[in-house]
């Protein structure tokens, strides 16, 4: 390195390392990079969904403002000390923010974020903490991709803690249009993109590793009030192409002069973040039935597998039920059964769709004695 760096240098962004795995090697475990884009592993995990300092008018009929991290300044951390702390300057047309990351390295990487953000003018959809993967190809598409590889995503999930105690997931579709999807909250626990099959035989892929990559939860810090979490996924012929974005969008009236103050922790994980009380999703598969008819608009058939120490140890004569209802059409031929291959409990329906009601918005769950014991698996079906 030069004794004496250029004024005119500039930079891209900065990488930080630190020794994960022996006191001599340096991992590298975040990297900020581009407009206010950056990434973060922990340990044995690879590069996989980005997170922003923030998003405006993500999804909009008009073009999307991306704001930049103009400056960073490093607080020298002590020899002792177990974290390292980053300060950020955003900016754009709209918004100006000081935003502070304290970066805890180790197996699941967390980092704490303080954020205050002060607006020039309204901004018609303020997205906080967002997060944007990957979702080209799954076990839940319905399209054909001439792909050696039986998945190829970063994410598969949207998963959503709520503040009544209720867990949602949501499984990620690569649409064949523009497809948003709005969950209305009240002082949420948290949310995330995840990564939940981390099977390396369902992937096949030893390049790009995508059992390896993280999942990325938020942590809601202090309160947050009303608003909603945003899942916008978009149309993609590549896995080069980040496709998906998740963010929350507060009940906050911005404008010139307005200034707007939050905190939230992030983890980048492999590890399960769901109550253990429930069972959680374990698989989505989806298929179209025979028909005799012409008609696009055919039934298709849903399959979930649902999977918890509790189910495992339960005889297949427990009385186990579902919950299952849709936004239209007609829902038949709702069967549970638990899975001898497995130990897994499996939820199998079809559903009829109505002319011209495209999407279908779905959901179930597992109830036993009247009492849910599993998250509430919901789903986006694009008809056409």
């Amino acid at each position: 390195m030069p004794a004496q760096l250029p004024a005119d240098l500039g930079f891209s962004g900065l990488r930080i390392h630190h020794p994960l795995r022996r006191d001599d090697v340096f991992d590298e475990i975040t990297v900020f990079l581009g407009a206010s884009y950056f990434r973060a592993v922990g340990l044995g995990q690879i590069y996989g969904l980005s997170a922003r300092g923030l998003a405006i008018d993500t999804g909009l009929a008009k073009a999307e403002e991306f704001p930049l991290f103009r400056e960073f300044w490093i607080e020298k951390p002590a020899k002792t000390s177990s974290a390292l702390t980053v300060y950020a300057l955003l900016d754009s047309p709209s918004v100006t923010g000081a935003y502070r990351f304290v970066l805890h390295p180790g197996l699941n990487l967390t980092i704490d974020v303080t954020s205050h953000v002060y607006f020039r003018r309204v901004v018609e959809r303020l997205g906080l903490a967002p997060l944007t993967s990957m979702y080209f190809h799954g076990e839940n598409s319905s399209r054909h991709v001439d792909d050696f590889r039986p998945e190829v995503h970063d994410s598969d999930g949207l998963l959503l803690a709520r503040s009544n105690g209720e867990w949602v997931w949501r499984p990620l579709n690569n649409p064949k249009l523009l497809r948003v999807s709005v969950f209305k909250e009240n002082k949420p626990t948290g949310f995330g993109l995840w990564n939940r099959d981390r099977n390396f035989d369902h992937y096949q892929d030893l390049e790009a590793r995508y059992n390896d990559r993280p999942s990325l939860w938020i942590e809601a810090v202090g309160d947050w009030g009303g608003g909603s979490v945003y899942l916008i996924e978009i149309p993609s012929d590549a896995e080069k192409y980040d496709n998906v974005v998740a963010f929350w969008v507060p009940d906050f009236q911005t404008g010139e002069g307005k200034d707007y103050s939050f905190s939230y922790r992030m983890h980048f994980t492999k590890v399960e973040v769901h109550d253990t009380q429930l069972a959680y999703v374990k698989a989505t598969r989806t298929g179209s039935l025979p028909t005799e008819s012409l008609n696009i608009d055919a039934q298709r058939k849903f399959v979930v597998e649902f999977a918890s120490p509790l189910l495992e140890s339960l005889s297949e004569k427990a009385k186990i039920e579902a919950d299952v209802s849709a936004s239209s059409g007609k829902i038949s031929n709702v069967v549970v059964q638990k899975n001898y291959i497995t130990g897994e409990w499996r939820l199998s329906f079809e559903v009829a769709p109505e002319k011209d009601r495209d999407p279908v918005e779905l959901r179930a769950l597992l109830k036993s004695d009247d009492k849910q014991i599993s998250e509430t698996w919901v789903y986006q079906w694009n008809i056409k």
